[in-house]
């Protein structure tokens, strides 16, 4: 059973050859029977161009040769035959599109023999034009060569079509294979992400319930003997489970980042983070100012990755000809980062400097969104002086 697609092809083509019929039936019926079953058979050629383009031809080739069998002059259903050679080279298969460019050579060979020869001979006149011999093989070549020109012109013109149809499916199938390539890398990512939430919510949750209920339960036996010891326990259960809470929030805010291969980074990781910047060929000046506090596991994560975006958004879009500022004040009631570094000049060629700094990055968001849920406050600006800068306020929480 045909598809869907060849049966739509048979029904279009079949009304578009039914107008043909109808049209150069008016002229067939003024020769006679004869002339219309040679349009009855170009109308068919015509229905099976597509669906069976070698069939077709071989129709065309029937009906092409009762009409020279009957003596007929030429018709405007002779028409159909370049549109029949068109279909060769554009729908048929390798062998019947060369069936069809070697048709083209016989037809216009056969043409001038029939139109030359045959039919000066059969209505008594001699070879036409009645001139000397050079005057003939003239004509003869004239009317070889645009015959020839005609059939060869629709077969590559078809040939034309097919490349450009191949050309643009290709594209539709490269790019339907890039998106499911992307979907998957997604789904991948994603999975990876859960499992590092689910680890990222066992360190730091997981170890505050444990301190949670260890105290709960001390708390619960020392009430009546040593009050005193049960409310330094619940002042202790107190700051966990504030500080798990604003982990937990972190962590679930976190389900929306793809984030690097360190599951859980800490402050120390610093280190590591500005040297490897740094063999990337970022100048990095680290300054550290105050008596450090101790932070939460999910604050020290905040802090971390937004060093981390700062940093490489000074890499990518920054002028990594000058040196960069990276400063981490700390006071009693917590740390403020900053992320300083200059900006491209106007007119560097560039990639990084193509794009503005300035402009809506998903970088920018995250780390204002990061310093947000640690109970922070997060700004980035660009300066008249052409220096961008990254200010961020991560207030101190007891570390669990």
């Amino acid at each position: 059973m045909s598809s869907p697609s060849q049966r739509t092809m048979l029904v279009v083509d079949g009304v578009l050859a039914a107008l043909f019929l109808a049209v150069c039936a008016l002229y067939a019926l003024v020769g006679g029977p004869p002339d219309l079953v040679v349009v009855v058979l170009f109308s068919a050629a015509l229905v099976l161009r597509r669906v069976a383009p070698g069939a077709a031809l071989v129709v065309a080739w029937v009906a092409a040769c009762a009409q020279m069998l009957m003596l007929r002059d030429l018709q405007p259903a002779d028409a159909a035959v370049f549109v029949v050679v068109y279909s060769t080279s554009a729908y048929g298969s390798r062998a019947v599109r060369w069936w069809g460019l070697g048709s083209a050579g016989a037809g216009a060979l056969l043409a001038t023999a029939y139109l030359g020869v045959v039919v000066p001979l059969a209505e008594g006149t001699g070879l036409a034009p009645s001139v000397d011999l050079p005057g003939r093989l003239m004509w003869g070549a004239i009317l070889f060569s645009a015959a020839l020109a005609g059939l060869v012109l629709a077969w590559t013109a078809g040939l034309l079509a097919k490349t450009v149809r191949d050309a643009r499916e290709q594209r539709r199938r490269a790019e339907f294979d890039r998106r499911e390539r992307e979907h998957a890398e997604y789904r991948y990512v994603v999975e990876q992400e859960r499992s590092r939430i689910a680890r990222d919510m066992h360190d730091v949750v997981a170890h505050s319930l444990a301190v949670v209920i260890a105290q709960a339960d001390g708390a619960r036996f020392a009430a009546r003997t040593r009050p005193e010891a049960a409310v330094e326990a619940l002042g202790t259960i107190s700051g966990v489970a504030r500080g798990a809470l604003g982990d937990v929030r972190l962590l679930l805010g976190e389900l929306r980042h793809r984030e690097g291969a360190t599951p859980q980074p800490e402050l120390d990781d610093l280190d590591d983070l500005v040297a490897q910047l740094r063999g990337a060929g970022l100048d990095v000046r680290r300054t550290d100012t105050g008596e450090r506090v101790p932070l939460g596991a999910g604050h020290q994560i905040a802090v971390y990755r937004i060093v981390q975006e700062g940093l490489t958004n000074a890499l990518r879009h920054g002028d990594t000809s000058r040196p960069v500022d990276l400063e981490l004040g700390w006071d009693p009631h917590g740390v403020t980062v900053r992320v300083e570094n200059a900006l491209p000049a106007p007119g560097a060629s560039d990639d990084a400097a193509a794009e503005p700094a300035t402009g809506p990055r998903h970088g920018i968001p995250g780390m204002r969104e990061r310093a947000e849920l640690a109970g922070g406050t997060f700004t980035a600006e660009a300066d008249p002086e052409g220096r961008f800068r990254v200010t961020a306020r991560i207030p101190a929480r007891a570390a669990s």
